[in-house]
């Protein structure tokens, strides 16, 4: 989850806390889970990115967009030259770097290197090219699998409803006793 959806989960553990006060301990506490990059500046360096801002890199971009939208990415206005020393905090292309890039060495490299004007932004954008299409490509791969076998992802989808539909209808069955309202115990009956 993205940070910005915090406060959601807080609203959740709110009501959980409040539930389980009143009717006994009937639902486990969310915690909050925010993976290693909390959020992705957009290419343009304005915020995050997003859809409608049209500043995002999508799973589905082909090598040839993600190397036009890397090229095109907001660095460091500062810098003219490449010779320039420049500043790697608030830069879109290192923060990917350190989102996507597996080789930590080289980035911590580029990084040394930009902060005194030793590598220039076309070297640091072609590296990021790179990491990035070869993040992307297994998922490429598989979209590819899956948009070829319809029925098999359909298959796939109801079994998830299935199994959730079963997963909704125990917690209702939960509460529903909990707050003495299970007026058809032990039945699939809705009250």
């Amino acid at each position: 989850m993205g940070e910005d959806q915090a406060p959601v989960i807080e609203l959740t553990r709110d009501i959980v806390t409040r539930f389980n006060d009143i009717y006994g301990e009937t639902f486990n506490m969310p915690e909050i889970m925010i993976g290693k990059v909390a959020r992705l500046p957009g290419t343009d360096g304005r915020g995050k990115m997003g859809k409608s801002l049209g500043n995002a890199i999508y799973l589905k971009d082909d090598p040839k967009s993600v190397e036009q939208k890397v090229r095109n990415m907001y660095t460091d206005p500062t810098r003219l030259r490449a010779t320039d020393p420049g500043h790697v905090e608030g830069n879109p292309v290192f923060a990917y770097h350190d989102a996507f890039n597996p080789n930590k060495d080289e980035v911590e490299e580029m990084k040394r290197l930009y902060r005194i004007g030793g590598i220039g932004d076309v070297a640091v954008k072609a590296s990021l090219t790179k990491a990035l299409n070869d993040f992307l490509g297994p998922i490429r791969e598989r979209r590819v699998k899956y948009e070829a076998q319809p029925d098999y992802v359909r298959n796939i989808v109801m079994e998830g409803t299935r199994t959730t539909r079963k997963v909704a209808d125990e917690t209702m069955h939960k509460v529903r006793a909990a707050m003495k309202i299970d007026y058809f115990p032990g039945t699939d009956l809705e009250p």
